[in-house]
């Protein structure tokens, strides 16, 4: 009769080491992975050199400036009033003499580029995207017109600084 309680005592063991035995179900999750694109925008520009004026004839030159911006990220261009302090008209400065100049949006120097104030205008634009072949280009175009304030400046070197600000 101890044969009848050793039988099944066994079976059970043998039962429990062949699921031992038996590889492990793998245990497994996930996770999230995010991103947030921030709004952001670059801009360059260069220098205006009008040369050498004589008081003969005005000078004129265009020089672009350059903005990468967020793709789909509306934005505004606005150019300070430069060291003179006003709009009407800039000033090149070489100490206390100045040459009358101006930037402007379009080639007829019509409409003074500043920052939207004292009758100035802005440019506009939309990001395509912060890679260099998504640049957008706006032109400044500038003026130094022959007027009998430049022509009467002493000789000289003039100069100005002028603040470019992109605003998203």
């Amino acid at each position: 009769m101890h044969f009848d309680r050793i039988a099944p005592l066994a079976a059970g063991i043998l039962v429990a080491l062949s699921g031992a035995a038996q590889a492990a179900s793998p245990a497994s999750t996930t996770f999230g992975v995010s991103a947030t694109v921030a709004a952001n925008c670059l801009v360059t520009a260069a220098a205006i050199p009008f040369g050498s004026y004589d008081g003969t004839a005005a000078k004129d030159i265009s020089k672009d400036l350059k903005v990468r911006c967020t793709n789909g990220l509306p934005y505004t261009v606005k150019l300070s009033a430069g060291s003179g302090g006003g709009f009407a008209p800039r000033k090149l400065a070489s100490g206390s003499d100045t040459l009358e100049y101006n930037l402007y949006l379009d080639a007829g120097f019509t409409s003074v580029w500043g920052d939207g104030t004292a009758s100035t205008s802005v440019d506009t634009g939309t990001g395509a995207g912060m890679s260099i072949s998504k640049e957008q280009t706006h032109t400044i175009f500038a003026n130094l017109p022959n007027s009998a304030a430049n022509q009467d400046a002493p000789a000289g070197n003039y100069s100005d600084t002028i603040t470019v600000e992109v605003s998203y």
